[in-house]
């Protein structure tokens, strides 16, 4: 007999979000750590702007009532449309923290069983009621936010009440989990079995198995597995013309995918509900090193290299000049390579020495152990890598524009596309703002044929004009990405604010196979409307 576990009770914690920024409202900034930030860049703020109370905001009213039967599921008190109102990029902090939440919707909807979702979906369709599927809202890209405007009413379905791991097939090493399993909650209920997704995008704590699905979210591990493509073995997805089940297998050629279609299909064509994911063991053998390279183009070479060597890293961080020094991994103008092995079997000490062995072929050199009572270069950039989303949230709080924006090109495109960026993009930003930007780049994910570059880009914005700027900065990061051939997103997803992008990237006769599958499945057009199409062209 297989070792299957089947497990009707797991983790319902849902953690404390904050309505307006990231994740932990304990851990936002305070204002005196904001001015202290925004001191850093000329021509910032000097106050910061305050953050509204629930109380204080003007939510539009609600236009729709459920049905009697469903009024058990749903709630339109303020603090839960407030919460649900927009996703977490810049934008959207802004907005928030200036009260404008006219996008609020109507009702928010907390289903505990898939038939809870068959049936406001029901509802949905014969009301013409927008259905915006919710994991835990960390979407920076528009991802959850309405904007269509030709609705009766819009609902947010919020599947965070479904987080349970359902069955565990040890000999397979998958399990079946509800799609609305945070990550913290999900490693909790594998943990007692040895193993693991091994799936820790930076939004880990504030994201959802659906949400990684639905966007095909790229985690943090740098090589190999790293895309929540490569850990799905089935899908089960809830659309309005029925439920799509497909069946585990380790591989099929059987046709098209019927994974493919729901993978990264953001909530427009269905609603996962379940899946059964391929697991790990555990790690237990960990070592890590950091190298630094004078010359930053060398330092490419050598990412190049170990990215083709078969070692398969699980993390390969480079970090050039600005990142490294804006993460306080190094300073003095150095781009630094931080590297991780790790394994579930075997020591791992020898493929980290031949890693660095590579780095130091290219003119890389490895640093030394941590300092006396300090951090690993390694150690530095995790906690600053886990600390970014609050110091942006703090420094939108003194309108300082901060745009984040990620892709991937093959190894020969990526030197052509790093100058481009700090020339046009930079460009942009001068335009908007007035003021010179500091762009930095990071690779977070590396392949034989190319990187995943990771741009962040900050200037001083005018108070009551942040969204504009970043708007323009937004859009001429998209434009600059379309001429140089690199994707229009690595893992942040379209959304809406991609759309213009993807819209240029994405092949015609797809987008006419996407639209017809809209009208097949979502005959109303309720399911997220706006995202990655428009059903009519």
């Amino acid at each position: 007999m297989p070792d299957r576990t089947s497990l009707p009770h797991g983790s319902d914690a849902v953690p404390a979000r904050s309505w307006w920024g990231w994740g932990d409202p304990g851990q936002a900034l305070p204002d005196a750590e904001c001015a202290e930030l925004a001191a850093l860049v000329p021509g910032a703020a000097g106050t910061a702007l305050p953050v509204p109370s629930i109380a204080s905001l003007e939510l539009p009213p609600v236009r729709v009532s459920a049905p009697r039967t469903l009024a058990h599921l749903v709630s339109g008190a303020p603090a839960v449309r407030a919460g649900h109102t927009y996703g977490k990029a810049f934008r959207d902090v802004v907005r928030a923290l200036r009260g404008d939440l006219a996008a609020a919707p109507d009702l928010v909807a907390f289903p505990r069983e898939e038939r809870d979702v068959v049936d406001l979906l029901d509802w949905a369709s014969g009301a013409d009621v927008a259905v915006i599927p919710y994991g835990a809202g960390s979407s920076v890209v528009g991802g959850v936010e309405y904007r269509a405007g030709c609705h009766s009413g819009v609902l947010s379905m919020d599947l965070s009440g479904m987080g349970r791991v359902l069955e565990i097939d040890r000999v397979s090493r998958s399990a079946r989990i509800q799609a609305g399993a945070l990550g913290p909650g999900l490693e909790a209920q594998l943990r007692p079995h040895g193993l693991t997704l091994r799936h820790f995008p930076q939004s880990f704590a504030f994201s959802t198995l659906g949400g990684w699905l639905a966007t095909r979210a790229g985690g943090h591990y740098a090589t190999l597995h790293t895309h929540i493509d490569d850990l799905t073995a089935a899908l089960r997805v809830v659309t309005p013309a029925g439920v799509s089940e497909s069946l585990r297998l380790p591989g099929s050629g059987a046709g098209p995918s019927p994974d493919r279609l729901f993978l990264g299909s953001e909530g427009t064509l269905g609603i996962i509900t379940e899946a059964w994911m391929r697991l790990q063991d555990r790690p237990v053998h960990k070592a890590s090193a950091s190298v630094v390279f004078d010359r930053f183009p060398a330092a490419v070479d050598a990412v190049r290299a170990i990215a083709q060597s078969g070692l398969h890293p699980a993390n390969c961080r480079l970090l050039d000049p600005g990142e490294a020094a804006l993460s306080g991994v190094a300073g003095g103008g150095g781009s630094v390579l931080v590297l991780g092995v790790e394994s579930a079997h075997h020591p791992v000490d020898g493929r980290l020495a031949e890693l660095v062995a590579l780095a130091r072929d290219h003119g890389g050199s490895p640093t030394a152990g941590a300092p006396a009572g300090g951090e690993s270069a390694a150690e530095a950039w995790r906690s600053a890598f886990l600390r970014m989303p609050y110091i942006r949230d703090g420094l939108a709080r003194m309108s300082v524009i901060s745009e984040t924006f990620e892709t991937a090109c093959t190894w020969d495109r990526f030197p052509e596309l790093y100058e481009a960026v700090h020339r046009d993009v930079g460009a942009a930003v001068r335009a908007a703002t007035g003021a010179e930007p500091i762009v930095n780049c990071r690779f977070t994910h590396v392949y034989p044929d190319g990187p995943a570059p990771y741009f962040t880009v900050v200037a001083p914005g005018r108070r009551g004009s942040e969204v504009a700027m970043w708007d323009a900065v937004k859009a001429a990061a998209m434009r600059t990405l379309g001429e140089h051939r690199a994707t229009v997103t690595h893992h942040h997803a379209v959304g809406r604010d991609h759309r213009p992008g993807y819209d240029r990237q994405r092949p015609e006769p797809f987008a006419l196979a996407l639209r017809a599958a809209k009208r097949a499945l979502d005959p109303a057009g309720i399911l997220n409307p706006g995202v990655l199409f428009d059903p009519a062209g």
